[in-house]
């Protein structure tokens, strides 16, 4: 399970092979032109994620249709069937070694993957030829490397603010309606960290409140989540309960969850903000226990807002986006996290590339089984 935790199985990309149709013979005799091969296509749709895709075709194999040959009955081939690859809007689709292929930026886009072959007719002395072949990869275009989750009055945009020296840009994406804010962590060596503020979350967002759907909707495409209480805990409204930082965490935890239990597979640090208040060392202490015995404090929170499981977060890191103080730490926190991650993903490339190699080689030499005895 430990491996399941470092990579997640939130499948934010996905290689694929892809062939277009070989095409349909010509008939010399009377100058008939053979079908074209189908070609295949990568088609953005609703209500289907990268994940879904790997689980329903496990080979990752997409094979258009071969061209019909040219023959007495219909001396034109009919073109073989296209093949089309149904994927969330969102991705970007590269060739193996990165080349942009195109975007899918809205339902019922389509880029062709691969071509099918020609028919054959009398430019090619009546033989086909084959498809296109290749491996092509769709990536889950990243709107920035973390993303802050919290409710509104944490103080997330005065952390981005004070995280990034700079008024954070507003980026406005085709994909979205909202626009989350971009701030640029600049480092030393001229490292860049991109940290997105998704407009603020509110309880039962994944019941889709308001603006919060689309929130988790961009929550999905950052490479790591950075948790943003209030040590003092929040009240969000005259109506709603006062709730503990502590509760904040683990309603925060839930309705991730109820959007896509995924999520909670991302690697996730905790911002515990507002250190400049008074007894916020006392208030950050018993958050720190509660969150090493999440069980034994779970009672406090009602039934339908406890998680099924509580996130264990990488490093929990007090700060005061007033003062600064603790920022320059959660900024090297921040960034040994990323760089962490994405060792454990170059060696998870690796092995499958490995692995690859392997069955192919095997393929190769499996010598045909031996021929039954004579009866």
């Amino acid at each position: 399970t430990c491996q399941e935790k470092k990579y997640g199985n939130l499948v934010d990309n996905l290689r694929l092979y892809v062939r277009g149709g070989s095409g349909g013979m010509g008939f010399p005799r009377l100058g008939g032109q053979g079908g074209d091969g189908g070609d295949v296509w990568v088609v953005a749709t609703k209500d289907i994620t990268l994940k879904r895709i790997k689980n329903k075709y496990p080979e990752k194999r997409f094979v258009a249709g071969v061209g019909a040959n040219s023959s007495i009955r219909a001396l034109k081939g009919m073109k073989g069937e296209d093949k089309e690859i149904l994927a969330p809007v969102g991705i970007t689709v590269t060739t193996d070694d990165g080349k942009l292929i195109g975007e899918l930026n809205a339902v019922g886009d389509r880029i062709k993957v691969a071509t099918g072959g020609s028919g054959g007719s009398f430019h090619s002395a009546f033989q086909p030829s084959k498809g296109q072949t290749k491996h092509v990869r769709l990536d889950l275009k990243l709107i920035a490397d973390l993303g802050l989750v919290g409710f509104p009055n944490a103080g997330k945009s005065s952390l981005l603010t004070t995280l990034s020296n700079a008024t954070p840009q507003i980026a406005s994406y085709a994909f979205t309606t909202l626009r989350p804010e971009i701030g640029k962590l600049m480092y030393e060596d001229y490292k860049q960290i991109s940290v997105a503020d998704l407009p603020g979350l509110i309880e039962g967002a994944h019941m889709n409140k308001g603006m919060g759907h689309k929130f988790l909707k961009h929550v999905e495409r950052t490479k790591q989540l950075l948790f943003v209480v209030d040590v003092s805990g929040f009240q969000l409204a005259s109506k709603t309960p006062f709730r503990s930082a502590f509760e904040a965490v683990q309603l925060l935890t839930k309705e991730l969850e109820l959007y896509r239990e995924e999520l909670l597979t991302k690697p996730a640090l905790l911002v515990v903000n507002k250190m400049d208040l008074p007894d916020a060392e006392d208030r950050l202490a018993e958050l720190k226990e509660q969150l090493h015995n999440p069980e034994e404090f779970s009672e406090l929170l009602p039934d339908d807002m406890i998680p099924k499981s509580f996130l264990s977060f990488r490093h929990v890191v007090p700060v005061s986006a007033l003062t600064g103080f603790g920022i320059s730490d959660l900024k090297s926190r921040i960034r040994e996290s990323l760089e962490q991650e994405a060792l454990a993903e170059a060696k998870g490339n690796h092995e499958e590339k490995l692995q690859a190699l392997r069955s192919h080689s095997l393929e190769r030499s499996t010598p045909p089984g031996p021929n039954p005895a004579p009866q």
